[in-house]
């Protein structure tokens, strides 16, 4: 048995080998997280002493600069491994290829989205946002982050074969992206008003749910079908 590929050491292996890169990279690995930071921190400044203006666009803001910062590092999702030749390796392996894609998704994602839902109380402070309404914000971005890494890890499939894809790459996410945006924002917007903010976090819960079963099947067919 010894020397069997499993999914568990396949995912091990794909974790410490993106963990290295990463390392490595570790300037192009702050990008999302400093876009996200400046475009608060701007609002911030243009809107000026006005807290309860920031505070009524404190979340709208939050999540905008999430989803944005999200774009910046989804364009590398997979086209390293497609320019390097480890995409070929994916395809040849002994295991599912939607499980190596879910694996570097979830990576992705906790490399870029969840640093920022970890720094999102700060920025929420920066931005007047009232205490009771930042336990709705926090599970509001804990269940669309990752869905909007594995959406967007469905877009990055299909565009990994094109040079310069990024705006196209933007074009097709951002409209896959704004009910995730209507429902995270809106469960907050709700909350604001006094309102049960379950209805926007159950849909995105769903969504979470449906997108863990979906989008990595649906990423691994564009692959194939990008390399074929």
């Amino acid at each position: 048995m010894d020397g069997k590929v499993t999914l568990r050491s396949a995912a091990c292996a794909l974790v410490r080998r993106d963990l290295r890169l990463l390392w490595r990279r570790r300037g192009d690995a702050l990008q999302p997280a400093l876009f996200a930071i400046l475009v608060v921190v701007l609002f911030a400044l243009a809107l000026g002493n006005e807290r309860g203006m920031l505070a009524a666009v404190a979340p709208a803001v939050l999540w905008v600069a999430v989803l944005l910062s999200g774009l910046l590092s989804l364009d590398n999702l997979f086209r390293g491994d497609a320019e390097d030749g480890s995409l070929e390796q994916w395809l040849l392996a002994p295991v599912p290829l939607a499980w190596l894609v879910l694996v570097r998704t979830l990576v992705h994602w906790a490399t870029t989205a969840l640093p920022l839902v970890l720094a999102t109380p700060l920025l929420a402070e920066l931005l007047g946002l009232p205490h009771d309404l930042l336990p709705v914000l926090l599970l509001s971005l804990a269940l669309g982050t990752p869905l909007l890494s594995l959406v967007g890890a469905v877009v990055a499939a299909l565009t990994v074969g094109m040079r310069r894809a990024g705006v196209l790459l933007a074009l097709l996410a951002l409209p896959l992206y704004v009910p995730i945006l209507v429902f995270g924002a809106g469960s907050m917007s709700a909350a604001a008003r006094g309102f049960d903010p379950g209805g926007g976090l159950l849909l995105l819960a769903a969504g979470l749910v449906l997108a863990l079963v979906l989008a990595p099947v649906a990423a691994a067919a564009a692959l194939r079908i990008a390399h074929a």
